[in-house]
């Protein structure tokens, strides 16, 4: 542990801890919100229902800024193709649909206000400082819990 030198980035937790981890500092947070509609809307027009689960938008929410900071100039477009599935026609063929884009677009505006996000020139969106360093320090927390687990 003393022979590490570099920091923890999100590069270096796995998907699923880091992101159960930042959805529950979303939640958390007082700056974050839950918009009114959250338990009625689908994801996408690939899926039958809405979400089963309470915190599935601070879930997504989570998965976005993981994207953004994982690949920045990354838009509301490439997000929907991420988000997207096959919808299931019966006996007929699958055809893929992308998913809803309010969702992501509410998300990118909520990271935005709390000055995690920013729009890129080119278009797209980008970490700032502050989000790159709260996501890490997320990061390196999910990190020292998975060493501790193993310990």
């Amino acid at each position: 542990m003393a022979e590490e030198t570099r920091g923890i980035c999100v590069r270096d937790v796995s998907a699923k801890a880091f992101i159960k981890a930042y959805a529950e500092h979303l939640k958390n947070s007082d700056k974050f919100e839950l918009p009114t509609w959250a338990d009625l809307v689908k994801t996408s027009v690939a899926n039958e229902l809405a979400p089963y689960g309470d915190d599935w938008y601070y879930i997504r929410a989570a998965s976005i800024a993981r994207k953004v900071y994982l690949r920045p100039g990354v838009g509301v477009g490439q997000l929907r193709k991420w988000y997207g599935g096959n919808k299931r026609n019966g006996t007929k063929t699958e055809h893929f649909r992308k998913a809803n884009a309010g969702i992501i677009r509410s998300v990118l505006l909520q990271l935005e206000e709390m000055k995690v996000t920013e729009k890129c020139e080119n278009g797209g969106r980008r970490m700032t400082r502050v989000g790159q360093q709260d996501l890490d320090r997320i990061a390196m927390s999910v990190s020292r819990d998975v060493e501790e687990e193993e310990d």
